[in-house]
């Protein structure tokens, strides 16, 4: 397998044609990875270069055709994809996106891929499902995974929680709204910045771009890791302090007065920018209901998604933020958002948890 400082071998770089994004497709299943193939291989811009059964065949793919992105089962033969992706992120990262069933189980297991590298996870298909059923969203990720900023990482353990604390002293934050809006690379991103709130935090509302029944594990996760409460909502639930709650994978979250407090409503609805949850689904809720008692971020992913919500935030006096390019996995919707001078701090990840806490602390009423 890869090992630290081990060579390259072979005959020199492929051919490439520019602007065409190079794949390797690995799954040990030959039906999966026809469909993938047959997916793929229908854009222009997108070419698969091979295949692989495994993980030991794919790092022999890996050094002969050097792809710019690998899908990437999880469950294999004779290595699982775990082991091996932890294995490619410490010694030749690559992007790579996961496709694992969706099934409580893998959705678990599926978070734990993005902790170690993985740049996206998408269902895999089934059986009965034919290439035009997943060809959109498997589509969408490859070209989001190739533009992402992979790094090296370090085989460490899982960070420990973080205790309870407050970072800005009497918040007062019960009239108040923060809203999160994140895509490729958010999981990660979203973590950093929920373990920096306090756990009287305002009550908080996210929109990750994640499949049906991962969000409930992703929510699961985030609440063993920060000082505030997280779950995956429910409609008609209330948005209170020291609560965060996440969109489900499929349905669009809204927020909407209840009385003197605050509500979301968990809906259908038509995709947005091709996504449902969307941001600008929930950023517009935020900026009709909650104006200038709201402050949001729109933090790493590919695509335009959140950009123009965001501006209705700031034009409705909410205080708003945009991720940095340094920062980002993927600067595409932070960019749009900048694009339309929808943020009035533009911050490395770092900075934007402390960013919202100040502004919603200078906000009090």
């Amino acid at each position: 397998m890869l090992t630290p400082g081990s060579p390259l071998p072979g005959s020199g770089p492929p051919l490439r044609t520019p602007g065409v994004v190079r794949v390797l497709v690995v799954d040990d299943s030959a039906l999966v990875r026809r469909i993938l193939s047959d997916a793929l291989s229908k854009y222009d811009d997108i070419e698969v270069v091979g295949t692989a059964t495994d993980p030991y065949v794919a790092r022999e793919r890996i050094v002969q055709l050097r792809p710019d992105v690998i899908t990437l089962d999880i469950e294999m033969p004779r290595m699982d994809g775990l082991s091996f992706l932890s294995k490619l992120m410490q010694h030749f990262p690559l992007p790579v996106v996961v496709v694992s069933s969706l099934t409580p189980a893998n959705s678990e297991t599926a978070l734990r891929a993005l902790s170690l590298g993985a740049v996206e996870v998408i269902a895999k298909p089934g059986s009965s499902l034919a290439a035009g059923d997943i060809a959109d969203e498997l589509v969408r990720a490859v070209r989001a995974a190739s533009h992402a900023r992979v790094v090296k990482r370090s085989a460490t353990a899982d960070a420990p929680p973080v205790p309870g604390r407050s970072a800005i002293a009497s918040l007062n934050a019960t009239n108040k709204i923060i809203a999160l809006g994140a895509s490729t690379g958010g999981t990660q991103a979203l973590e950093q910045v929920l373990r920096r709130f306090p756990v009287d935090a305002p009550g908080t509302v996210i929109v990750q771009h994640m499949p049906e029944h991962f969000t409930l594990s992703f929510a699961k996760r985030l609440d063993q890791v920060c000082a505030m409460r997280v779950q995956e909502a429910k409609d008609g639930d209330f948005v209170v302090p020291g609560l965060a709650l996440v969109a489900p994978g499929g349905k669009h979250l809204v927020l909407h007065a209840s009385g003197a407090r605050w509500a979301v409503r968990v809906k259908d609805g038509p995709k947005v920018h091709h996504q449902r949850p969307a941001v600008d689904v929930l950023f517009q809720s935020v900026a009709r209901s909650a104006g200038r008692n709201a402050v949001g971020a729109l933090l790493t992913g590919m695509g335009a998604d959140g950009a123009k919500g965001l501006l209705a935030m700031r034009e409705a006096g909410a205080y708003t933020v945009a991720q940095n390019e340094e920062t980002c996995v993927v600067y595409g919707m932070p960019r749009e958002a900048v694009k339309l001078d929808a943020a009035v701090d533009v911050l490395p990840l770092d900075r934007i948890a402390d960013a919202l806490l100040h502004a919603v602390a200078a906000r009090r009423t």
